[in-house]
């Protein structure tokens, strides 16, 4: 199902705001703000992220298939998006990944660093808001359902921040850790909520559990074995970035970006070759790679690859070049 209808824009600057808020809230956005935050700003913060993300959208999309709520009727509304347009609309998962992320960055910085509250408070209030109103703009989500996801985000945010470090310490420290970051992730998805027609909930639902694991996994090895838990010192909020300092930040990132796609490219093509020669499909066929016993190890596979080596593999390199 695509979006056939015809629209005029009145107003670019509101049309593109709100679809790069949109984008806020989805894979490119996560893909580069959670490792970068890893890479050059603070280790405990980003473990604090990725573990709040992943537990929140697990949640928000279950919740949707069983819910079962539909989106908005176009028309009408005018559907900007065309891929999300399968999956239910309660609760607005890019509301919930929004308020998680910007409020788990927030609480988790704010006595750490030097900054004023209220600043911190505003961005993170701004940025979940941008993404909330985007989903609205973009005639994808009612108002219900994006309050709806802020409140259950806010509601588990307020449930799991007690245990935070508690979490914390095990995921670094408990020789369960390994075992337990791949097999209950995998148990989730294969476990997933069936529905009548394919959606892509259950694939973006492995994307996320998988990338949480391979980082998980990488946590503790990294604190096994090689880089130091504490807070990187090569970033620090509150102070001025001299240019050799922003030179440096910014190499890393391209540097970490350009390893993580190629490591997403190349896991993505030996897994479905694989995969393929086992159940007998080119790769190239849709409908055999959205079968469960495809696509929850593609996905898993490819983006657990991702996590890991964004956390482990990034960071050797970082050190080999002198970054």
């Amino acid at each position: 199902q695509g979006c056939t209808q015809k629209y005029i824009v009145k107003n670019y600057f509101y049309y593109y705001l709100f679809r790069f808020s949109a984008a806020l809230g989805e894979e490119i956005f996560y893909i580069t703000f959670l490792p970068f935050t890893y890479w050059n700003i603070d280790h405990s913060v980003s473990r604090r992220m990725i573990i709040v993300w992943s537990i929140v959208m697990y949640i928000g999309q279950v919740s949707k298939d069983i819910l079962k709520w539909p989106r908005p009727l176009s028309p009408p509304v005018v559907k900007l998006e065309i891929r999300t347009n399968a999956e239910y609309g309660m609760p607005s998962t890019h509301a919930m990944a929004a308020t998680a992320i910007s409020f788990s960055f927030f609480i988790a910085t704010m006595n750490q660093y030097k900054y004023p509250f209220e600043l911190g408070l505003v961005a993170a209030f701004v940025f979940s808001t941008l993404v909330c109103l985007s989903r609205l703009y973009t005639g994808m989500h009612t108002v219900l359902d994006v309050i709806g996801g802020a409140l259950i985000s806010a509601v588990l945010l307020v449930v799991l921040y007690p245990a935070w470090d508690v979490i914390d310490h095990l995921l670094l420290t408990s020789p369960f850790c390994p075992l337990l970051s791949i097999v209950v992730p995998l148990v989730l998805c294969y476990n997933y909520p069936k529905l009548d027609y394919y959606s892509p909930t259950r694939g973006d639902t492995t994307t996320i559990l998988g990338a949480a694991a391979g980082a998980t996994v990488g946590f503790w090895l990294n604190n096994q074995y090689t880089a130091p838990v504490h807070a990187s010192k090569s970033f620090q909020l509150g102070f001025p970035l001299i240019t050799s300092k922003m030179v440096i930040v910014l190499a890393r990132f391209f540097v970490g970006i350009l390893v993580v796609l190629l490591t997403r490219w190349l896991m993505k093509n030996v897994v479905l070759a694989v995969l393929g020669y086992r159940y007998k499909f080119p790769i190239r066929d849709l409908e055999a790679r959205r079968r469960l016993e495809v696509e929850v190890p593609y996905k898993f596979i490819t983006y657990s690859s991702v996590g890991f080596t964004a956390t482990v593999i990034v960071p050797l390199l970082h050190e080999l070049l002198g970054l």
